[in-house]
């Protein structure tokens, strides 16, 4: 979902170009094979993260196949202007646009869909990325001396809402335009059926689990398009959290939980200090455990008594 990039930028500003294409297509959720009509950037969810530099511009071409049925659009809340480039990026079936922006604000950022009349149906069905800006120079802590990291985690969050049967089995249809209706109304009700982080219950877990190393750091990057989510990082914690995801701004340090709004992305900056599995979850941890909300980091490395260590393993109680 990350591509390579600079983390302090080589010469001046820079048109960076992008490409997404848009793709209306089925998509399994859970590991029971409950099928959702997803509409997607490039058919992932979410769609990929954007990397850039303060004051470079952002050259988007947005292409809308004539397989699809839906018109669509994209809003960066990057961007200045034009309901976020929404107004100029209207595509319908058969069409393409380009966009061009300045990144003028150093932070991560949501983008999604946002056709008139079908904002919230676009966004959780699957339309939906980030961007982040980095400064010129690269992140800071809050000394203003430079961090730079190993390896970037983007986890997009999602809220998925996939009507049942009057048997409560999850339904399926033959067509995105069939599912709306019904899609519409358990949405309404504003209770998600999954609660997931990158398109699907268990992408990051067990084979698919993230990897990395005792002595890295880590940039873990997490948006949400549509609902708050309490990000926690069981066995670890945030060492610079840029809660609301805007690097002008000192990165709060040593946070257990950080709190990503509906409608933003943030970040938090972790070296990593003790091998084994990390879980990485949304604390409300009934979306957590029950509708699919958890990531594992797999990290390698040698232990370290002094951080912790197993004074007595579990065993009868003594009498005496």
């Amino acid at each position: 979902f990350v591509h390579e990039h600079e983390q302090v930028a080589t010469g001046g500003p820079k048109v960076v170009e992008f490409k997404l294409t848009i793709k209306e297509q089925p998509m399994v959720i859970d590991k029971d094979g409950t099928t959702m009509w997803a509409m997607t950037y490039n058919g992932s969810i979410p769609g990929p993260l954007m990397v850039v530099h303060e004051g470079d511009y952002v050259e988007l071409t947005l292409v809308n196949p004539d397989t699809n049925e839906m018109p669509h659009n994209i809003d960066f809340h990057a961007s200045t202007g034009a309901l976020g480039g929404g107004a100029l990026t209207n595509v319908n079936p058969g069409e393409e646009a380009v966009l061009r922006f300045k990144a003028t604000r150093a932070g991560t950022f949501v983008y999604h869909c946002a056709p008139a009349g079908m904002i919230p149906w676009h966004v959780v069905s699957g339309m939906n990325g980030a961007i982040m800006v980095l400064p010129r120079d690269g992140l800071k802590d809050h000394e203003g001396k430079r961090l730079t990291y190993d390896r970037v985690f983007f986890v997009g969050e999602s809220d998925f809402y996939v009507p049942r049967d009057a048997d409560g089995n999850f339904k399926t249809f033959e067509t995105l335009g069939e599912s709306y209706d019904e899609t519409l109304k358990v949405m309404r009700g504003l209770i998600p059926s999954h609660v997931v982080f990158n398109g699907k219950v268990g992408s990051m877990t067990g084979d698919n689990a993230l990897k990395a190393k005792v002595g890295e750091k880590v940039l873990i990057v997490h948006s949400q398009a549509n609902r708050d989510t309490r990000p926690h990082l069981i066995g670890g914690h945030g060492d610079y959290v840029w809660e609301q995801g805007k690097f002008a701004n000192a990165p709060d340090r040593d946070l257990e939980t950080w709190f990503i709004r509906g409608g933003s992305a943030g970040a938090a900056f972790y070296t990593f200090r003790q091998p084994g599995v990390y879980a990485y979850v949304n604390h409300n941890l009934i979306e957590a455990a029950e509708l699919g909300a958890t990531a594992h980091i797999v990290v390698d490395g040698e232990w370290d008594n002094d951080l912790m260590m197993q004074v007595k393993a579990p065993g009868p109680i003594a009498t005496n």
